[in-house]
């Protein structure tokens, strides 16, 4: 088979922050998969098909994508931040597990990208400098409980936490009910970061104690960060530096 599969991430917005390999494979392809915002950043060019899909349809794009690359096409599936973070990677190969035989030895590669946890994180010093988790808050794919359940292991673990697709217009509830259960578990008044549309013109970042964050202040294009109990907040002129230290005393 000639074909092959990249799966790509976009980084958070800014094209400086695109790796070299993802352009590269980008500048290799016959056809360019994603969902739509994200294939609208990719410009187009001479024998290059740009195949842009609606959101929750991660699997039939993934079919998609393997069925060109088996036929000999060069595939690029893009996501934004790492494709290996709540994106389109976990998807191809779930398709791959479930489709022919033959899939299964299509030359099939991973292109990690900047994540927006780590965008945000940079933007404001080392908030994920000890351990943390990443949850994704949205409960299309799994069922609110376990997001709870996780939520409060990960307050006794001490974790600090970035959170995914915090609020959405059709689900507004789920960060309110979020930053109720931080606050009941939490005791205490650990930064929150809210970092919208890093690294984009649109970028707002802004830090707050726990007991003052609000739900209003996220939406889909918002990374939220919280800090541990050992997160540490420089205030000075301007934005204050947020960072976890990386020993924990006894």
């Amino acid at each position: 088979m000639t074909g092959w599969v990249q799966i790509a991430g976009l980084g958070p917005g800014d094209d400086a922050l695109i790796t070299p390999e993802v352009t590269a494979a980008l500048a290799e392809a016959t056809d360019v998969i994603g969902y739509i915002p994200y294939v609208a950043r990719i410009a187009p060019h001479d024998g290059l098909t740009l195949h842009a899909t609606d959101n929750r349809v991660e699997l039939d794009r993934s079919r998609h994508a393997l069925e060109l690359a088996a036929a000999g096409r060069r595939v690029v599936v893009v996501s934004s931040g790492d494709p290996g973070v709540f994106a389109m990677a976990a998807a191809v190969f779930e398709a791959v597990e479930a489709g022919p035989e033959t899939w299964r030895n299509l030359d099939i590669r991973v292109l990690p990208g900047i994540t927006a946890m780590l965008a945000a994180a940079a933007r404001v010093g080392a908030p994920l400098g000890h351990d943390f988790c990443a949850i994704n808050l949205s409960d299309n794919l799994k069922p609110w409980a376990l997001i709870e359940k996780r939520l409060r292991l990960a307050v006794e673990a001490d974790f600090a936490m970035a959170f995914y697709n915090p609020r959405s217009k059709s689900r507004p509830e789920g960060f309110a009910r979020t930053l109720d259960i931080l606050n009941d578990a939490c005791g205490d008044a650990r930064p929150v970061i809210f970092a919208r549309a890093v690294s984009t013109p649109d970028e707002v970042i802004r830090t707050v104690p726990l007991p003052e964050a609000r739900p209003e202040m996220a939406d889909m294009r918002t990374m939220v960060i919280v800090g541990s109990s050992q997160t540490r907040v420089i205030e000075r002129d301007g934005a204050p530096i947020v960072y976890t230290p990386r020993s924990v005393p006894e």
